[in-house]
């Protein structure tokens, strides 16, 4: 359990986003599974376990939570009862955008929305400013030039060091690097849903312009809501919680082909003397546009399973070829 230990990061291989001064474990602990994390105790020892070993960054966002705002309050708690000492060594993010509140004032891009969401976030989580502010998803009615000048304004304000965006789509992210660069707004990171068999951010080359503009990518659902686990390969249940940018998956006929890569990257998995998502992790990781991924563990054995998929980041030609041959069938 949590300890007051120095060498906590010496196993560490922290890595770069993009060009930036931002440094992050390979591994991030999100905190959105709100149905399972809105108990104090439970995500206390999760999150103190993992800075115990070396992971330092904690994703959140306004809406998680059993209710909007509650694992936000969780963390708070967390953070002024055993963390507070050790703030300056933590990467703290948040997000606005997705529905936080009713009225028109509730979501999406607006600089009203933004900056009051996130001054409340700053009260739920007991914190003075995040290192990471999100803007969670694009808002099609907004101009993309008053989210940028509002997420701009907060950095100056001190209330975030470092800016963000989430599920943007290509162009999307484009125009943001531009309106950003304009404003020499410190943009380090995209976050993104992607995963061994979702890889739009690949093949819509989001990931190509991350690289050549200096910004570093974090996936999310690396696990595809836990579709990529040995627990899963052989069966999938009808009830299965798929997210909305994974649906397609599991949509009609797709279902039997996704059953079927599954099964066959599994037994891949076990050649490599690994589980089926420690190997999607890792497939993740030895990609170099991806800085990072956040894992939504809500059991401690589970989040420690996940960061052994570390010990082997490597994948031979052989095996490289193997796992796209699967995935392109």
């Amino acid at each position: 359990m949590f300890t007051a230990n120095e060498q906590r990061y010496d196993a560490v291989d922290y890595r770069r986003s993009g060009k930036s001064g931002v440094l992050l474990p390979p591994v991030s602990l999100g905190l959105w599974r709100g149905h399972a994390l809105s108990t104090h105790e439970k995500t206390r020892e999760l999150v103190l376990s993992a800075f115990d070993q070396g992971v330092i960054h904690f994703d959140l966002a306004n809406n998680y939570g059993l209710k909007p705002g509650d694992s936000e309050k969780v963390f708070g708690k967390i953070m002024m009862e055993d963390l507070a000492a050790y703030r300056d060594e933590l990467i703290i993010s948040t997000k606005a955008g997705f529905l936080m509140g009713p009225g028109p004032y509730g979501e999406w891009g607006s600089k009203k929305y933004i900056t009051s969401s996130l001054d409340n976030s700053l009260k739920r989580m007991n914190l003075d400013y995040v290192d990471i502010f999100y803007t969670h998803r694009p808002d099609p009615n907004t101009p993309f030039e008053e989210t940028a000048e509002a997420l701009d304004l907060i950095v100056r304000q001190g209330k975030a060091y470092y800016i963000g965006i989430s599920n943007y789509n290509t162009a999307e992210t484009e125009e943001m690097i531009r309106l950003f660069k304009e404003r020499r707004t410190p943009f380090v990171i995209h976050q993104m849903s992607y995963n061994m068999l979702n890889r739009e951010p690949r093949d819509s080359g989001l990931l190509e312009l991350l690289k050549d503009s200096g910004v570093g990518g974090i996936a999310y659902g690396p696990l595809a809501e836990g579709l990529l686990t040995d627990k899963f390969s052989q069966h999938i249940p009808d009830d299965f919680p798929i997210h909305r940018t994974n649906k397609q998956l599991l949509a009609g006929a797709a279902r039997a082909g996704t059953q079927a890569r599954l099964e066959k990257l599994r037994q891949l998995a076990k050649q490599r003397g690994q589980t089926l998502s420690q190997m999607a992790l890792a497939w993740l990781l030895s990609q170099k546009e991806i800085t990072s991924v956040v894992v939504g563990a809500t059991q401690l054995h589970h989040f420690e399973d996940n960061l052994k998929a570390l010990d082997d980041l490597h994948f031979s030609e052989e095996e490289t070829a193997a796992i796209n041959t699967i995935l392109n069938t």
